[in-house]
């Protein structure tokens, strides 16, 4: 077997009620689960195995035509590196960040979805135009799967800054994910985004509870900006 053929959704490495997975797809899955479970103990840890998943994700994407997606993943390594530096400092500090965005970068956060969504997806249209030799096939769903994405950036971002409405994001994002997968027949991730969406419902729980049980004796419970 050539070494590529790992790097295919096609490969086999074992069926689920008589779907076939994917080495890429299986490694992608797996390292998925761990990092979205370590980051909802805050653990930096999640930061690690978020890289390898980014950079599965991104070979499996480019397969199935979710190009927005696909992107995606080079700004999720860009963040898993950035949240990897910015934990290890705030650990070696003695620092505890885990807080809420004030209410006027919440209304700026969903302006930026709705603009950032129009303009992806109209890019993702036009990437068979522009380079026909690597897109070959029009993107599926390019609105929906900009949204995604765009919520998965803001999503990550507020996490490297602990952020607890990067919960929320994820939440949704993983609502729409599921179904999108679904229809691209790439069913072994779209069910682990149900386990996501679990784990992000329990994220968001748990960061809350840290955050009201964390002793703030010299400042209180306060808002942060993002």
């Amino acid at each position: 077997m050539h070494i590529l053929d790992y790097f295919s959704i096609s490969h086999t490495i074992f069926k689920v009620l008589g779907y076939e997975v994917s080495y890429i797809e299986f490694i992608g899955t797996v390292l998925g689960l761990i990092s979205i479970w370590l980051a909802s103990k805050a653990n930096i840890y999640t930061w690690h195995t978020g890289i390898i998943n980014q950079l599965a994700f991104f070979v499996i994407f480019y397969q199935v035509q979710l190009y927005s997606d696909m992107l995606l993943q080079v700004y999720f390594t860009y963040v898993c590196i950035y949240g990897w530096i910015y934990w290890k400092k705030e650990s070696s500090d003695k620092k505890y960040t885990i807080s809420y965005l004030k209410p006027n970068p919440r209304i700026l956060i969903c302006l930026i979805i709705a603009v950032s969504t129009f303009l992806l997806g109209n890019i993702s249209i036009k990437l068979p135009t522009f380079f026909p030799g690597l897109f070959t096939r029009p993107p599926a769903y390019p609105f929906t799967d900009a949204l995604i994405s765009t919520m998965s950036i803001l999503a990550c971002f507020l996490m490297a800054r602990k952020r607890i409405e990067s919960w929320v994001l994820w939440i949704l994002t993983d609502i729409l994910s599921i179904f999108i997968y679904a229809l691209k027949g790439v069913h072994f991730i779209s069910a682990e985004y149900i386990v996501f969406l679990l784990m992000a419902i329990y994220g968001l729980v748990n960061w809350v509870k840290l955050f009201n049980n964390e002793d703030r004796a010299d400042s209180g419970k306060v808002y942060a900006a993002a």
